[in-house]
Order: structure tokens, then C-alpha cells, then sequence
């Protein structure tokens, strides 16, 4: 595998990469996202434990919601690996671009299927995120207007 050292296929090699690199940005913006909604559920379920374990009459509620919080962990969790791979396969991407345009290594399908492959792995990540989401609504519970205050 000869290295090629012109340096107008160096500079296409980078333009190539450039493209993918927003994916990466997309993907390290929803990590974050993620990761403070998954933070907020560990908050959550500690203290829904612990108002379990002062209050008797709580116990029942507090499995129910408990058992809402463990799947909504479970799916940002899942949107957490599938982003990290997504991650992974678009810096393979990267890589294989890059080589394919400054060396004599044929990466061309082996990029599109890695690039393709990462952007499917997003499109998981965002259904599990949306997921998550519908299950953090439904959670949605006001005592004030199940009592008939407020509309």
C-alpha cells in the first residue's frame, strides 16, 4: 500500500471527511442530551425509593413508577451504545475515506457501507429516544388537576 504524498489528493482526502464529521457532531450533541435525561432519571428513582421507605401508603405508586423508570433507563441506555457505535462506525468511515483517497487501498464500499451502517444506527438511537420520551410523558402525573383545579 503505497502512501501518496501529492498534496491535492491529501486536501481531497480532508474534503471527503469533512461531511461525515457533522454526523459526528449531530451524534455527540444527542449523547449529551442523553445522558443528562438518563441523570435525571437515576435522580428520579432515588427519590421515589426513598419516599417508598418513609411512606407505607406510597409502596404501590412508587412500583409502578419505578418500573417506568427502570424501561426509560433501559432505552437511554440503548440510544446511549447505539450513538456510541454510530460514533465509532462514522470515525471508520473518516478513516477509510481518507486512506481511500491518499493511498492505493479501494475503501470506496467499505465507507459507503460503514457511513450507511452509522447513519442507520442514529435513526435507532433518535427511535429509542423518542420512545423514552412517550414513557417520560405518559409519567406526566399533577394531583392539582386530577382534583378539578386547574384546566
Amino acid at each position: 500500500m503505497a502512501v501518496a504524498l501529492d498534496s491535492a489528493a491529501i486536501t481531497h482526502g480532508i474534503q471527503l471527511a469533512v461531511a461525515p464529521v457533522f454526523l459526528l457532531t449531530a451524534v455527540s450533541g444527542m449523547i449529551g442530551a442523553v445522558a443528562g435525561r438518563l441523570a435525571r432519571i437515576i435522580d428520579r428513582a432515588r427519590v421515589v425509593e426513598e419516599r417508598a421507605r418513609t411512606r407505607p401508603d406510597f409502596v404501590e405508586q412508587a412500583t409502578v413508577e419505578l418500573g417506568q423508570l427502570r424501561m426509560r433507563g433501559r432505552l437511554a441506555n440503548g440510544c446511549i451504545a447505539l450513538l456510541t457505535f454510530c460514533a465509532f462506525l462514522i470515525g471508520l468511515t473518516i478513516i477509510l475515506l481518507f486512506l481511500g483517497e491518499t493511498t492505493d487501498f479501494q475503501a470506496n464500499r467499505m465507507a459507503v457501507g460503514g457511513f450507511l451502517a452509522g447513519v442507520a444506527s442514529f435513526l435507532l438511537a433518535l427511535v429509542c429516544f423518542l420512545a423514552e420520551t412517550v414513557i417520560a410523558t405518559r409519567l406526566l402525573n399533577f394531583p392539582l388537576l386530577r382534583e378539578g383545579g386547574a384546566p
